[in-house]
């Protein structure tokens, strides 16, 4: 059957009211997104000149949290290495190298059990070639670990009643050494690097530290220089710490 000219009518208005209500959502789309738009390029720019490095523990089959806790920075378009804790000394030329050519403006640490460990040293080396480390955070350092030069911040996650310890600072440490005690929440040695709390825990800090990188960077001091006084510190995203 035919369609009568009133129906015929109001089906040649259908396409349209298509094209108005396109029309207006991308008008809508345009007035609410300029603030978004401008603050876009500034945390991509910091976000592209960092570098974490995230140290796995023994065996490489431990620590499989960090790979996940990579591909969420990756997504946020920072650089990202995911290595076995064993590989700390040539990451740490590496980044150096990185560093002096300015490619890399901001480097973070993150380490999981024996990686967790391996950070000091790393941090110690990266410090000798001149390199600042904007922030380190350990996951159950599985032995008692003495952090001597620092990061700007330095944040150990342990587990008290577990086999984790706390770092301790030596004398003179300079730099900001928090650590968390996260025994009672359920997570262990092995899933601690897992944990969806912990993992957006890192990844706020992480988030902090870049928005914090785009200040200069305070140039590292030489052993036995005079200490500078401490500047304030952002405490996004902070739980109450024991050192």
């Amino acid at each position: 059957m035919r369609p009568n000219g009133r129906h015929t009518a109001g089906a040649s208005q259908l396409p349209a009211l298509r094209v108005w209500a396109i029309c207006l959502l991308l008008l809508s789309a345009v007035a609410i997104s300029p603030t978004t738009a401008r603050a876009a390029p500034s945390q991509s720019a910091a976000a592209a000149t960092t570098h974490v490095y995230l140290l796995r523990g023994v065996l490489n089959i431990f620590s499989l949290g960090l790979d996940t806790i990579g591909a969420r920075l990756q997504a946020q378009g920072m650089q990202v290495t995911v290595a076995n804790f064993v590989s700390w000394s040539s990451l740490a030329d590496e980044a150096a190298a990185d560093y002096r050519a300015g490619r890399v403006k901001t480097i973070i640490l993150v380490g999981h059990s024996s990686g967790a460990t391996a950070l000091p040293d790393m941090i110690a080396k990266l410090n000798q070639l001149g390199v600042p480390v904007k922030l380190a955070i350990g996951l159950d350092s599985v032995f008692k670990t003495r952090l001597s030069t620092g990061a700007e911040r330095y944040i150990n996650i342990f587990i008290g009643d577990g086999p984790g310890e706390p770092v301790r600072a030596a004398s003179g440490l300079r730099g900001k050494l928090d650590n968390v005690d996260v025994r009672g929440t359920g997570v262990g040695h092995i899933s601690i690097d897992k944990s969806e709390a912990i993992q957006r825990r890192v990844i706020a800090e992480i988030d902090a530290a870049i928005m914090r990188s785009r200040a200069p960077a305070a140039p590292v001091a030489e052993p036995g220089a005079p200490r500078a006084p401490r500047q304030a510190r952002s405490a996004a995203a902070s739980a109450p710490a024991r050192n």
